[in-house]
């Protein structure tokens, strides 16, 4: 029950917490772009290997898969989700279970415009989002919306690129200045991260961890404490239902005034994943279970309030 985890990058405690899932079970491989990725370095074996945007870069992986006996694959970066869901048939044909969404939910996780005009249209609570300027321009003239707001790319990850403004001219200067930039309504709330599992056998979601983030470095959750709300559960639950997830999720949430609003979905394991898996969501078991034909059981917020996370610096020395 071999296991191949793409763009491993420095997710070194997802890649030890799938060796020790994966124990007495199978082999975990990594793969990654630079010989520098520390996390490959905890992985049994690895595979250095092309950026994705190279040409037959998914003939590479698919040759990887066969040679080693992968049962199933996932990536740890959101450009690939969509690639990987797009050859979905192609690793199915060779026995390998691509562990994600659909390309048309992939796309629109990647797409923040295009996920606020989902959340819009059925009627979930989201950050008013605007592609024309002139748009927001007059919606703030008619007292519709105000400053300060994000300027950011409308197709992106990692907080990459992301500007908080506070004035008209700002707005008009990065959009001069680039292509492709949405503008998003700043959410003035706490900010909450929700870590899923949907079973990818029943398509029921089974695990539910939530955490208040307390700070925030390089778009990543930096400090968190665990908290459970049975509303929360029931808004995550219907929200992933209807729109169709599978497998494991990310979820950024806003907690505004009592009212919860969705921000982003990420369809991969994020970066603040440990925490979950630390309190006792071992969403890595789920998957493995999946992978052996096993439906799992709905067993969601089973994990305490009151548990924190605080991420500190490591170093992997190796020699090459």
């Amino acid at each position: 029950m071999n296991f191949l985890i793409l763009a491993a990058g420095t997710r070194n405690k997802v890649v030890q917490y799938f060796k020790r899932t994966f124990a007495g079970e199978g082999s975990v491989i990594a793969t990654d772009a630079n010989n520098l990725g520390p996390a490959i370095y905890d992985a049994d074996k690895y595979y250095i290997v092309p950026p994705i945007t190279q040409d037959g870069y998914i003939d590479i992986i698919l040759d990887i898969c066969k040679k080693e006996n992968i049962k199933g694959v996932l990536s740890l970066i959101d450009p690939e989700l969509s690639l990987l869901a797009e050859n979905k048939d192609k690793f199915e044909a060779i026995g390998t279970k691509v562990i994600g969404s659909s390309f048309e939910l992939c796309e629109m996780s990647l797409d923040k415009f295009e996920m606020y005009k989902w959340l819009l249209s059925h009627g979930y609570n989201c950050a008013r989002s605007w592609m024309n300027k002139n748009e927001f321009f007059n919606a703030v003239d008619r007292g519709e919306a105000k400053f300060p707001v994000f300027v950011k790319p409308a197709r992106g990850s990692a907080s990459i690129s992301i500007s908080k403004v506070y004035d008209k001219e700002t707005v008009d200067i990065l959009f001069d200045h680039a292509q492709g930039l949405m503008i998003q309504e700043f959410l003035d709330g706490q900010e909450i991260g929700a870590d899923v599992y949907i079973d990818m056998i029943s398509g029921e979601v089974v695990s539910i961890f939530t955490k208040k983030k307390l700070k925030m470095r390089a778009g990543e959750t930096d400090k968190a404490v665990s908290f459970k709300d049975e509303k929360l559960f029931d808004l995550i639950e219907r929200f992933v239902t209807e729109a169709g997830y599978s497998g494991q999720i990310d979820i950024d949430i806003f907690d505004i005034d009592g009212q919860y609003y969705i921000s982003e979905v990420n369809p991969r394991f994020g970066g603040g994943y440990p925490h979950a898996f630390e309190s006792g969501c071992n969403h890595i078991q789920l998957i493995l279970n999946n992978l052996k034909g096993i439906a799992n059981k709905k067993n969601i917020g089973s994990y305490e309030d009151g548990i924190y996370m605080m991420k500190y610096n490591e170093v992997k020395i190796v020699k090459m």
